[in-house]
């Protein structure tokens, strides 16, 4: 894979899909213990589904790019979402894309929308947060246990180079107590692209209050809940997940720039 620096880090990158200049591209921004691969061959098929061009990146800590070099703040979504996204577009000349992010990712794409003051054409989103539920925490704990005792490390390490890095970095900035106060409803007014937001109802890390207060206060927000489906909607109902974002597209008129 390529890899590019931001915010002064090495982070990798790949593109999916054929090169088309008359629609945004697709940028995805991976889960908290994802990285590039962890995303497997779903890049692609959502580049074939929208016929577009759809970016990945691994975020500093995750997959091949830099390890963390310090603990992260609480304010570490803010940071990636308003510093280094917005440094990773540049360099790869992307502007108005769709931000396609998964849990912490979308929480990501959230913010970006809100407060990056660059065009964003559209956002989907899969198992936000926008609020710390202790509900998830619980799962989180429980992950800290799958990880010492279990099988998730070494799962995990086929994915990320620096596997203390990836895990850590997200369990304990989580499980911090400084942490259960983060709350992103404040900004999501601030969004005026359209956003699909997309939950499965078996969702172990969130409850469906997460849509519940997106929708109630993001003006162009649809939601979608899906049965039969846990935290990760794009590997559980992938088909669902690939007919709704085409769908919510070509809604929006989001094929060709504005």
């Amino acid at each position: 894979m390529p890899f590019l620096t931001a915010s002064g880090h090495r982070l990798e990158y790949a593109w999916y899909g054929g090169a088309r200049s008359d629609a945004p591209p697709m940028v995805m921004l991976h889960e908290g213990l994802g990285s590039l691969s962890l995303w497997k061959d779903f890049p692609q098929q959502l580049a074939d589904a929208t016929a577009r061009r759809v970016l990945v990146y691994s975020r500093l800590g995750h997959g091949k790019s830099d390890p963390l070099d310090g603990p992260h703040g609480v304010d570490f979504m803010h940071v990636e979402a308003l510093e280094t996204l917005p440094q990773l577009l540049d360099r790869l000349g992307v502007h108005n894309p769709v931000l396609f992010g998964h849990s912490e990712g979308g929480s990501m794409a959230l913010i970006h929308a809100a407060r990056a003051h660059r065009p964003v054409a559209g956002v989907v989103v899969l198992a936000p947060h926008v609020f710390v539920e202790r509900y998830g925490l619980d799962s989180i704990a429980a992950a800290r246990g799958a990880y010492l005792d279990g099988e998730l490390r070494a799962k995990l390490a086929r994915h990320h180079d620096d596997v203390e890095s990836a895990f850590w970095g997200w369990n304990d900035i989580w499980l911090h107590p400084d942490f259960v106060a983060w709350n992103i409803e404040a900004l999501l007014p601030e969004i005026t692209c359209p956003v699909l937001a997309i939950q499965g109802v078996d969702d172990e890390y969130g409850t469906m209050e997460q849509l519940d207060r997106l929708e109630r206060d993001v003006h162009a927000a649809r939601r979608l809940e899906l049965t039969a489906c846990g935290h990760s909607p794009h590997r559980d109902q992938p088909e669902a997940v690939l007919a709704a974002v085409t769908s919510f597209l070509a809604e929006h008129s989001l094929r060709t720039f504005p």
